[in-house]
């Protein structure tokens, strides 16, 4: 699904399919976000250029304060790997969200099986950036109107991450978007 053409080491997805997966696994994260007993509130800001500039897309305000959140969508969780973005677009030499994010957290979801990682930021980037040579480079194109853009990552078995990453943890979400049932409460 979504691959459109496919080597042992590059996928090809339309911006369309990018953007769907993005799209659906905010809202599904802002979904789980706002059923947490300690939640608040959670503001989407992933148009808001200030906060694209800093690789945010979710604040969530609990009672510990605010917590700012970058969301992944992956539909491909029979890897057993995360896709770690090292470079989001080769030929302008834009470097990957996962090297720059000033999230505090990375919710990482697998779109096919409901498994959401939460990664706590910037410790994970810490613990992959000294072991980033021990991991697989693949890439991945997108076209464009005037060609295409080439996005590279290493491929990062979760297990590791989830072994060796204090605070990293694994929930399940419900891939069905539902009303937000506070507001289901409040109507």
């Amino acid at each position: 699904m979504g691959m459109l053409s496919a080597s042992k080491n590059n996928r090809e997805y339309s911006m369309k399919e990018v953007s769907k997966v993005a799209d659906q696994a905010a809202l599904i994260v802002e979904q789980w976000l706002k059923r947490r007993e300690k939640t608040i509130s959670v503001q989407n800001v992933e148009n808001d250029p200030v906060f694209q500039e800093a690789d945010i897309d979710l604040i969530l305000n609990n009672v510990d304060g605010f917590t700012y959140i970058e969301v992944k969508g992956d539909r491909y969780s029979s890897t057993g790997n995360f896709f770690f973005e090292t470079d989001s677009n080769l030929e302008r030499e834009t470097p990957g969200c996962f090297l720059y994010t000033k999230a505090d957290w990375v919710a990482y979801l697998f779109m096919d099986t409901g498994e959401l990682y939460m990664l706590p930021m910037p410790q994970t980037r810490d613990w992959f950036m000294e072991r980033i040579a021990y991991f697989r480079q693949r890439e991945t194109h997108t076209p464009t109107s005037s060609g295409h853009y080439t996005t590279v990552g290493r491929l990062v078995p979760r297990k590791r991450v989830m072994d060796e990453v204090e605070k990293a943890f694994k929930v399940k979400v419900d891939l069905v978007l539902e009303k937000d049932p506070k507001q289901v409460e409040a109507g």
